[in-house]
């Protein structure tokens, strides 16, 4: 098995965050469980945008977990792979329009 920094078998753990606070955890998880109900949303469009944020903020047991999900709810690995380029066009725009407030800058500093 490959070393990884985070350990995969952590993420069947998640519900243990409950263990040192139950209440919170409770509200959390039932928070978390009412989202991804169905809504105006199908619990598969919820998976796909789960995924792509999982990449966005870089969380590998949420990786895992959506990709899974996904799997399990018939997204197929060339909408997850459209998914995570919606996020990376997102990220990248998001570091590109701050560009704008480095040119305010110069542009202050210039004149």
């Amino acid at each position: 098995m490959e070393k990884t920094y985070y350990n995969p078998k952590d993420l069947k753990k998640f519900g243990n965050i409950s263990d040192w606070n139950p209440e919170l955890g409770a509200k959390f998880f039932e928070y978390y469980n009412s989202v991804f109900a169905e809504g105006k949303l199908t619990a598969r469009e919820k998976s796909l945008i789960a995924l792509a944020v999982a990449h966005t903020i870089q969380c590998p047991y949420c990786i895992d977990a959506y990709t899974d999900d996904g799997l399990k709810k018939g997204i197929e690995k060339e909408e997850m792979m459209e998914a995570l380029h919606v996020a990376g066009a997102i990220r990248g725009g998001a570091s590109l329009v701050h560009g704008v407030q480095m040119m305010n800058k110069v542009n202050k500093l210039s004149m």
